[in-house]
């Protein structure tokens, strides 16, 4: 049976996102480019192994994917034949958890005759910024993006929706690994990033200074300030077992101010190449206070144009997902179902 063509003349254009690159289950409905249902399911089993298990995420998303779909398509108040196009991510992630999400929808995009529409999951968090909403200001080509994640840190020169260009990656540790194994060390819980954040916000910044990497152009680097952290705490600990409890807020907004010193040296140097003073955030580690701080500090001096994304959108979702779908379906770019998820993806 031939599917319905992307370039069908419709009132409306529904898009059904599908989003399990990691621990997240999502599923949204898009109706020509405004959310009207966004759904996401947690897996909290991870925090007691100090991380994400990829067998247990799987599971887990076979659990909870055909109700979170369902509830996405209730609370959207739609029916199946409404949907214009099945969005969902193909990578990069969990192979396991991928699959998961891939296999389901292609088996609706059978089920129901409808599109597919493949996702790269980092030009999502990018995209996220052109989801419609009231509150959200749309950037204007050229613009920059700063990816931040617990797996991605890059700097991408966006051109157009489907046109970028990565300028600087990390070439080890993603700033959101950084964040979350100095809190390890540290002793906190996963996930830690958000709990240095916390304990910045009333810690004193230049109290321990630790180093920052030597990376030539806009590339990054965060395994030797991981490991300078390391040392230093196992010295202070050995002449102080209290040492981090006495000094944890000092600690935290030490680490944050030295991680955000790096992230903006790298995008200054960007803004001074590329002649372009938009910048967008996404990812994860966008939720950040002292990042997010750090990035309107440069607005209020005029140097900047700064689009910063609701928290809903930073972490991962399913109307990420589905907006970029959407600007696929208008441009008749969809996916083949002999498609296969991949754990690693060119950007």
């Amino acid at each position: 049976m031939p599917q319905k063509s992307p370039v069908e003349n419709k009132e409306s254009i529904y898009i059904l996102g599908i989003e399990s690159s990691c621990d997240d289950t999502a599923a949204a409905v898009l109706k020509d480019g405004k959310i009207i249902s966004n759904i996401v399911a947690n897996q909290k089993i991870h925090e007691e192994y100090g991380g994400v298990v990829p067998e247990l995420a799987s599971r887990a998303h076979q659990q909870n994917i055909v109700p979170v779909v369902d509830m996405a398509l209730k609370k959207a108040g739609i029916s199946p034949e409404k949907l214009s196009g099945i969005a969902f991510t193909e990578g990069p992630g969990l192979l396991g958890s991928l699959l998961v999400g891939v296999s389901f929808a292609k088996s609706l995009s059978m089920a129901w005759n409808i599109p597919l529409l493949p996702v790269h999951h980092m030009k999502a968090h990018i995209l996220a910024h052109f989801i419609e909403e009231d509150s959200m200001k749309l950037p204007e080509f050229p613009f920059l993006a700063l990816t931040i994640s617990g797996g991605h840190t890059q700097i991408v020169r966006v051109n157009d929706y489907f046109d970028m260009e990565v300028l600087g990656e990390t070439l080890d540790d993603a700033v959101g690994e950084a964040f979350d194994k100095s809190a390890k060390i540290m002793g906190l819980p996963y996930p830690g990033g958000p709990l240095i954040d916390k304990y910045a916000q009333k810690g004193d910044p230049k109290r321990f200074p630790f180093p920052k990497p030597k990376v030539a152009g806009m590339n990054f680097s965060f395994s030797g300030l991981k490991t300078s952290i390391l040392y230093f705490l196992q010295k202070k600990v050995k002449e102080n077992p209290d040492f981090i409890k006495e000094n944890i807020e000092d600690l935290s907004a030490s680490i944050q101010y030295t991680i955000i010193n790096i992230l903006m040296d790298k995008l200054k140097l960007a803004v001074k190449e590329t002649g372009i003073n938009r910048i967008a955030i996404g990812g994860g580690v966008s939720a950040n206070s002292g990042i997010r701080n750090a990035l309107l500090e440069q607005q209020e001096k005029g140097n900047w144009e700064v689009y910063i994304p609701k928290f809903e959108f930073t972490t991962d979702n399913a109307a990420m997902i589905a907006i970029v779908g959407y600007h696929k379906y208008l441009q008749g770019q969809t996916g083949r179902l002999d498609l296969v998820p991949k754990a690693r993806m060119k950007f």
